[in-house]
């Protein structure tokens, strides 16, 4: 990330609300996809607050404590547990030069916009984060994805390794069939 792609903001932290008051800020925040206006306020959510306080672009304060991204982390996973997990996600999509915005419904974490897209049309993907070796319920996500392409978007999952990199899937419609042809009574499969 080049020092002057993002300007240096000041903010304060609320609970886990980021409070971005410099009006001239906000409007060069929210030109570049970052940020939203909550009841007259403008605010950063905890995976952007992270993302500038890792590129050292963020001055956040609580009170007349300075906060760092390592205790930016500890105060966001205290909400989310996947706290950490978005924001990889978020910061690789980032530097990739999409836009990001979080997720909706759907359990999607994120709506990513096409490069140059934003602000002129709607996120052609929704981005789902899940951390290497974590479970998830088939059954939930296939009908997230089923209502997801309904709605003419592509459903992408986005796997955090253990090393820290991001994959990502892109996940098309399956139909799981129970197989029970070769399960006995006991519930054992055997070949």
């Amino acid at each position: 990330m080049s020092s002057d792609a993002e300007p240096n903001i000041a903010g304060v932290l609320l609970d886990d609300h980021i409070i971005i008051q410099n009006k001239e800020m906000q409007n060069q925040l929210e030109s570049k996809g970052y940020g939203e206006t909550r009841q007259g306020k403008f605010l950063l959510k905890p995976f952007e607050a992270m993302y500038f306080l890792f590129y050292k672009k963020l001055d956040l304060t609580k009170g007349k404590k300075k906060i760092d991204f390592e205790q930016m982390v500890s105060i966001a996973s205290e909400k989310d547990e996947a706290a950490l997990t978005k924001f990889l996600i978020y910061r690789d999509l980032r530097v990739r030069g999409y836009a990001v915005k979080d997720g909706f419904g759907f359990g999607a974490d994120f709506r990513v916009y096409e490069r140059g897209q934003f602000g002129e049309k709607g996120a052609k993907y929704l981005v789902f984060g899940l951390a290497e070796g974590k479970q998830e319920k088939m059954g939930t996500l296939q009908k997230n994805i089923e209502e997801i392409t309904k709605m003419g978007k592509e459903p992408i999952l986005a796997v955090i390794e253990r090393r820290g990199d991001v994959i990502y899937y892109k996940i098309s419609n399956v139909k799981f069939v129970e197989n029970t042809k070769n399960i006995d009574s006991s519930g054992f499969v055997f070949s």
